[in-house]
């Protein structure tokens, strides 16, 4: 069981390539569908196949809750429990933990918490998290890190930067123990602070011979320009010759900017979120299917994608659907939007290798901010 990434083509700081994981390749860049809870909301593994997805990400904190790591180790692992034959990542639930904000406290040894669901105290180090991934069993895993707010000012930033990486040691002294033959992956904390984020991965560099590198604390509230100029440093920081994963970013003017700047792997709710809440990612910009305007609307919702809801059904047929609370319309714009993502990281891959991903990817971007969407 090995891991390895072949870069085919570059163009710029973008790269074509592929991740070879145990359970197959991972075609980059990617864009990871959520399984938050073992399941992409709405949406069976097959569909996921149609689709193209080729990698998944699972929570190692929602499952460690509900139905239990331990469970899910009995069970086969999370590639049987969920009958997802594919790559899989589980994230580490650091951002979930200190999303919880009233409800933890953070100390050197880990931080302890109360359960969303039952109010129950839990208590997180690296090595229990460590233990919860490896009973998770995914391919990659990610370190418990400590996470802030993008809009940290840079002492607060420097904290929790400098904690992620000791407890990454920790981490990577558990997973060594284990002789676990999963990927951990550390992750490039610092706010949007340069300085913090290069000392960071110079510290994280120079600590293991990783198999790929995460970048966390990124589109937590600050601003784009922020985040894209973050990315610029990490991608000088950062060795070329490992995947880069830029967590918890999925919107598709993102995921083209990140590409630009050396990403290779993405994830984000937002596809399936926004489903469920009636938004649907289109080429010529976002749309809110519950405006009147389509109840008589008899195009797809987006005319180029060629996903099974927008070949077979009109925007006036999946409006009715979602204003009926029929939960096939819920069904069916959280696969749009998934297909949506999974078509623009294809549409990107191939404009790396053939060389004009600038002129694809400023097109693109072009047409998406000039259009006038019907907007959520």
């Amino acid at each position: 069981m090995t891991f390895d990434f072949t870069i085919a083509a570059t163009d710029g700081s973008a790269r074509a390539g592929v991740f070879a994981t145990p359970h197959g390749p991972v075609e980059t860049p990617a864009f990871m569908p959520v399984g938050t809870l073992a399941t992409v909301k709405a949406l069976d593994p097959d569909d996921l196949v149609q689709m193209g997805a080729s990698m998944i990400l699972a929570n190692a904190y929602h499952l460690h809750l509900r139905p239990g790591d331990e469970i899910v180790r009995e069970m086969g692992g999370l590639h049987s429990f969920m009958r997802w034959d594919r790559p899989i990542l589980t994230d580490s639930g650091g951002f979930q933990v200190f999303s919880l904000a009233q409800l933890r406290t953070v100390n050197e040894d880990g931080v302890e918490f109360q359960s969303h669901i039952d109010g129950s105290r839990r208590f997180f180090t690296p090595e229990i998290v460590m233990q919860i991934e490896r009973n998770l069993g995914a391919d990659v895993i990610m370190q418990f890190d400590h996470v802030i707010p993008g809009q940290a000012d840079e002492a607060s930033a420097r904290d929790a930067s400098e904690r992620s990486v000791r407890w990454l040691a920790r981490c990577l002294a558990a997973h060594l123990e284990s002789a676990s033959e999963q990927a951990l992956f550390p992750i490039v904390q610092g706010g949007i602070h340069a300085n913090l984020r290069r000392e960071a991965a110079a510290a994280i560099c120079g600590m293991h011979e990783w198999e790929g590198f995460g970048v966390g604390g990124l589109s937590v509230g600050e601003e784009k320009g922020a985040m894209y100029e973050m990315l610029e440093v990490v991608d000088e920081v950062l060795p070329r010759t490992h995947p880069r994963y830029l967590m918890g970013v999925g919107f598709p003017e993102d995921l083209i900017e990140g590409i630009r700047r050396g990403v290779d792997l993405f994830d984000c709710v937002a596809p399936t979120r926004m489903g469920r809440n009636g938004a649907v990612f289109a080429r010529d910009g976002r749309l809110n299917i519950k405006r009147t305007e389509f109840r008589t609307d008899p195009r797809p919702l987006d005319p180029e994608c060629d996903c099974s809801a927008c070949t077979r059904f009109s925007r006036a047929y999946i409006r009715h659907l979602f204003v009926s609370d029929e939960i096939l319309g819920l069904r069916l714009l959280s696969l749009h939007n998934v297909h949506f993502l999974l078509t623009l990281v294809r549409q990107a891959r191939e404009a790396i290798r053939n060389g004009d991903l600038d002129l694809w990817s400023r097109d693109w971007l072009a047409r998406a901010r000039s259009a006038s969407p019907l907007a959520v």
